[in-house]
């Protein structure tokens, strides 16, 4: 599995690394509907964990034709 992010670090709105699977708005979008990547919520700070985001990057690889 190719990792994207580091699994051992943890991204907050704002990282421009999160740009890579979606803008802030699209990412607010996600959770609001429950599809995007898992997070944290502490307070209102949101949290990503980098072997969350890669988990759920690698759920959306697709196989070349």
């Amino acid at each position: 599995m190719t990792t994207l992010f580091e699994n051992n670090r943890n991204y907050v709105l704002g990282d421009d690394e999160l740009d890579l699977i979606g803008d802030r708005d699209k990412l607010a979008q996600w959770r609001h509907k429950g599809m995007g990547p898992t997070f944290y919520r502490l307070g209102r700070k949101i949290v990503y964990r980098g072997s969350d985001l890669n988990a759920w990057a690698e759920a959306r690889r697709v196989e070349g034709l």
